[in-house]
């Protein structure tokens, strides 16, 4: 139902209704444009059964797109608001589909469970401020999300799906490698934003995979990550000399691990950060 979905017009006109002022803090840009709604959709290749979970719906664009194209749609939404106005947004414009729309009025870097459905996907135009803690929050506390689509700013979007030894490979690479492979899918201009922000955004398409083989914690391995790019221009036997007591502490376990320690974090996958992990496991050394 393409009338369903939210136009600028409308958009200005809700914000008016709730006497809504779009703040950065919160990053609140709210997409207005109906054929990037459908795209986004699209791009997230929805089976008709999949239960998304949805970060920051603000006024309820693309809750409207995903509603038409998935079974049931979990909507989290920090600002209150916008939390108590979706239902009524949904039942306007696509009556019936709010019975199949969860809203859980909450900081999405809090919430650790979903009344079922279970969600299968995320699907997400993410707050540039927060966009990286909430992704990998999300990934990591419910494993039935299977595959998702993020729209993120640009520049995060190059850093999430960057391989190693890229430019900017670095944290969120590292972080995110463990739980999705992850590939740019397209881009969005400005224009199609309300407030218009100052940088371009970009598709990311999210696709589950096991955690590397190991017996170390994920904490353990993203101790290391951090470590490793908290002093990025660092070779990694300085780098980690904090955690392993000394250079030539580090230097001892990342041979182990079969890691050159002149090496810098940059050119380390998430499956060599998971060797080291392992290594100073062994050595009694208590991270993460």
């Amino acid at each position: 139902m393409a009338d369903g979905l939210l136009d600028p017009r409308r958009i200005r006109e809700l914000a008016a209704e709730l006497d809504l002022r779009p703040t950065k803090q919160r990053g609140q840009n709210f997409v207005h444009d109906a054929n990037t709604v459908r795209r986004i959709v699209a791009c997230a290749q929805l089976a008709p059964d999949e239960v998304v979970l949805e970060i920051g719906p603000g006024l309820g664009s693309l809750t409207l797109g995903l509603l038409e194209a998935a079974a049931w749609v979990h909507a989290v939404e920090i600002d209150d608001r916008l939390a108590r106005r979706l239902p009524q947004t949904v039942a306007e414009r696509q009556p019936g589909d709010e019975n199949r729309l969860t809203v859980i009025e909450a900081d999405a870097l809090r919430v650790d469970r979903l009344t079922d459905p279970q969600p299968t996907a995320v699907v997400a135009n993410l707050p540039y401020n927060v966009s990286v803690p909430v992704l990998l929050h999300v990934l990591a506390r419910f494993p039935t999300i299977r595959h998702g689509l993020v729209m993120v700013q640009a520049e995060v979007a190059d850093r999430l799906v960057a391989p190693p030894g890229s430019k900017v490979y670095g944290v969120p690479s590292v972080k995110l490698a463990w739980y999705c492979a992850a590939r740019r899918v397209g881009s969005v201009p400005p224009a199609v934003f309300w407030p218009v922000p100052n940088v371009d955004s970009g598709l990311v398409r999210l696709e589950r995979r096991d955690p590397p083989q190991t017996t170390a914690s994920r904490a353990q391995v993203f101790a290391l990550v951090d470590a490793a790019f908290a002093q990025r221009r660092k070779m990694l036997r300085s780098a980690l000399a904090g955690l392993f007591g000394s250079s030539a502490a580090a230097s001892e376990a990342l041979q182990a691990a079969g890691i050159d320690p002149q090496a810098r974090g940059e050119v380390l996958g998430v499956t060599d950060f998971a060797r080291l992990a392992v290594v100073a496991d062994a050595n009694g050394l208590r991270i993460g």
